[in-house]
């Protein structure tokens, strides 16, 4: 790979990484121990991608996207997913003006920046689809008319993966428009007595301040997409999707957008760490956020214990590595 000096690094994506440190800092005043799943979010914030994040009830799913929501300072909308919910409850609708007489526009909450779209598993396929335009094409289609959506736009999903009753799992399609899956995982025990004294007497969320501007945001995005990208580690990223495609315990595996959104990933992911080049660590690092969760196992791998999750690990310890080339 190409020589690339610290100096060059640094004089490059200096903004990006120095915004990534006020928006950990700010965060991390309301969340403790979950650097690593912050550092994911700003990862698909900074390529413009979309979370979902999973795990078992009361990790702090919500309180993280309401922190990462409040550190923006964007506009935020939520939406609370229920088997009840109609795609116009999310889109908008267009209603009849009796002072004008005209039909007038009223967006829905999916019209913002920010969108947290809690337990989105809750609502029924039917809602979960109106979501697939936004989150691909960023704008939405009501009556005759397509809407574009602000920018920057960002979703942030949760799901409970645990509770079944009144639930409708996400398809393929859905889950292959989020460019990252975040498991937060509970805390350690000293982790769990730091949430205690913090939210012993008051919600930090409530003082939390913004910190980066949409205008800001642009510009830091623009950036992101500028970071090197040797060959060799194309090539890489190449390599293990297509993997995910021939490996014996996987039905379905990572499409052309995995891929390209593995590869917008990594470009974020550098510049965020003060690099305007990425390197094959980057590419480990990422590969199982970005990828396992648009696969699907084979049914006799799952009766086994395997997850996709062990799968991409698999495929990472077994695709080659690009080494620099010595003179």
């Amino acid at each position: 790979m190409n020589n690339i000096t610290t100096s060059q690094t640094l004089s490059d994506v200096k903004p990006v990484a120095q915004a990534a440190i006020r928006c950990v800092d700010n965060i991390e005043k309301v969340i403790v121990g979950k650097k690593e799943a912050i550092e994911l979010v700003l990862v698909a914030l900074f390529c413009e991608g979309h979370v979902l994040m999973e795990d078992v009830p009361g990790i702090g799913k919500t309180m993280l996207a309401k922190a990462i929501s409040r550190t923006l300072g964007f506009s935020f909308k939520r939406i609370q997913c229920t088997p009840d919910l109609l795609p116009s409850d999310v889109t908008g609708i267009h209603y009849f003006n009796q002072k004008s007489s005209e039909f007038e526009f009223r967006p829905g909450p999916i019209v913002a920046n920010v969108v947290l779209v809690d337990e989105i598993n809750r609502a029924t396929p039917r809602t979960q689809a109106c979501l697939l335009e936004c989150m691909q094409e960023q704008q939405i289609t009501v009556d005759l008319d397509t809407i574009a959506l602000p920018r920057p736009f960002l979703i942030l999903a949760t799901q409970n993966p645990i509770e079944l009753e009144g639930t409708f799992p996400l398809p393929e399609a859905q889950l292959d428009r989020f460019l990252i899956r975040i498991r937060l995982g509970y805390p350690s025990p000293n982790e769990e007595g730091d949430i205690l004294t913090r939210f012993c007497k008051d919600n930090p969320l409530v003082n939390l301040d913004s910190v980066i501007q949409s205008d800001e945001l642009l510009g830091l995005q623009t950036l992101c997409r500028e970071v090197y990208i040797e060959d060799s580690v194309r090539d890489y990223i190449v390599a293990i999707t297509r993997a995910t495609r021939t490996h014996s315990d996987i039905r379905l595996g990572a499409s052309p957008r995995a891929s390209l959104g593995l590869s917008y990933a990594v470009q974020s992911l550098a510049a965020i760490r003060g690099r305007n080049y990425v390197i094959p660590d980057d590419v480990k690092y990422l590969a199982i956020p970005t990828l396992a969760h648009r696969l699907i196992a084979k049914t006799e791998a799952r009766l086994k214990g395997r997850t996709t999750e062990n799968i991409v690990q698999e495929i990472i310890a077994t695709v080659p590595v690009p080494v620099e080339e010595t003179k």
